[in-house]
């Protein structure tokens, strides 16, 4: 048309011609290329399928166990593992169970226990939010709350379930846990996070033991706090072995370190050492605990509590907060033997002087893990021969990365007088003669 400029199409760029072409191409190689079926197998009669399935030899469900494993030759216990404790048809003095406060056998204890037993019945059948939730439930949290000076506390119907359900209620992929005993440890882990950009995403937890079972050792809280705050880290403090024990009111190592309970994000605990009970529970701030009702998988979805253990861990802390003086007595029986057993030859004391769970280690190994623990076992058949109950710590020996050496665990608990205290140590120091030199 005169007066106007012509409109022609814009050209498209070489590299999209190509490309274009290069689809196509692959496209129509895709249509005429020849499909490849799988080799099929020829038929085979059924005399030969009987002879596959007469040969084929499943491996075995579970790997073999030797019938002397001392996992399947346990002791026989009759009666109340209290003070004094029948083993075998054998009465012995109790130095294996964790009845740190001796209240597993308190005639307080059993009368509440039994009260309940009578008005709620035995169990409850359903999780807590399934007709699960009874009134003594919410009377211990309350309780626990309290005594702890803490916001809220959940309880759980079994101690390992408790900080099992916790920890993954909180800590997702991507984040990092360090649990570790050795302050070096953890200290060279948060090292590895010096890069910025992936040290402001990643949540960072410090999982730690109070009082650690399988050293006896109370952890360093107070460089674990100057940690927490330099690295943005939170503390899940697993308090187990040193609540009811440590502090002067057996608030556990918080207490026992001066330490506020607001620089600990969660605190958990089982009921069954220093309660005499069963089950767990963990305490920290509100919005903190009303998630694990939510996300705790052990309180969503195991029964709940039976009400007379719930009953029974009331009672226990009332006797707790009673007797303050309870726990200054545990720790002077607990140095007294820790003295007791010093300088025996062939063993040496691993655990702090006021821990009342520590170990009994071989000087001197001989090189074999069998070997050792057959000789610590003899050591314990020794004294419960002389009526000194003992016991040798078990691991999950495949599992554990790193496997402790083989041990003999004392326990030390209120019950137990000096006499037999002395008593206990001299049969020990007996037996590590008789059976190691």
């Amino acid at each position: 048309v005169p007066g106007r400029a012509e409109q022609w199409p814009s050209l498209a760029p070489a590299y999209h011609l190509i490309l274009e072409g290069i689809l196509i191409l692959w496209i129509i190689r895709l249509l005429f290329s020849k499909t490849y079926k799988l080799q099929e197998r020829s038929d085979l009669t059924v005399k030969e399928k009987e002879e596959l399935i007469e040969e084929w030899q499943p491996e075995p469900l579970v790997p073999p166990v030797s019938k002397d494993h001392p996992a399947l030759n346990y002791n026989i216990v009759s009666g109340p593992p209290s003070h004094n404790i029948v083993v075998n048809g054998k009465k012995c003095v109790n130095f294996a169970s964790f009845n740190f406060l001796g209240l597993l056998d308190n005639a307080r204890v059993k009368a509440a226990a039994l009260a309940s037993l009578k008005k709620y019945g035995v169990g409850t059948c359903g999780p807590r939010g399934f007709y699960g939730t009874f009134d003594v439930h919410l009377d211990l949290e309350d309780r626990l709350a309290k005594f702890m000076k803490t916001e809220e506390a959940i309880i759980y119907s079994y101690g390992f379930a408790t900080i099992a359900s916790a920890i993954p209620a909180y800590s997702k992929r991507g984040d990092i846990v360090f649990r570790s005993s050795d302050l070096k440890c953890v200290l060279f882990c948060f090292f590895l996070l010096k890069n910025p950009r992936k040290a402001r995403v990643t949540r960072r937890f410090i999982v730690v033991e109070g009082l650690y079972m399988n050293t006896g050792t109370v952890c360093p809280l107070p460089e674990l706090v100057k940690l927490k705050y330099k690295y943005k880290a939170r503390i899940f403090l697993e308090e187990s072995l040193s609540f009811g024990v440590l502090g002067e009111h057996g608030r556990g190592v918080t207490e026992h370190f001066g330490i506020s309970i607001d620089d600990i994000d969660l605190i958990s605990a089982n009921m069954e050492n220093s309660l005499a009970s069963v089950g767990g529970f963990c305490c920290g701030r509100s919005f903190v605990i009303d998630h694990q009702r939510l996300s705790g998988q052990g309180y969503c979805f195991s029964a709940s509590l039976p009400p007379l253990l719930a009953a029974a861990a009331i009672e226990a802390l009332n006797i707790m907060e009673e007797n303050p003086g309870i726990f200054l007595v545990l720790k002077e029986k607990c140095e007294r033997i820790h003295k007791a057993l010093q300088g025996i030859s062939g063993l040496k004391v691993v655990g702090e002087s006021l821990s009342p769970a520590f170990h009994l280690q071989l000087t001197d190994s001989t090189g074999a893990r069998e070997k050792d623990v057959t000789l610590l076992q003899e050591i314990v058949n020794h004294c419960m021969n002389r009526g000194i109950a003992l016991t040798q710590a078990r691991y999950l020996e495949k599992e554990e990365k790193c496997l402790p050496p083989p041990s003999i665990r004392v326990v030390v608990t209120v019950e137990q007088t000096d006499e037999e205290l002395e008593r206990a140590a001299r049969i020990i120091k007996e037996a590590a003669q008789a059976v190691l030199l």
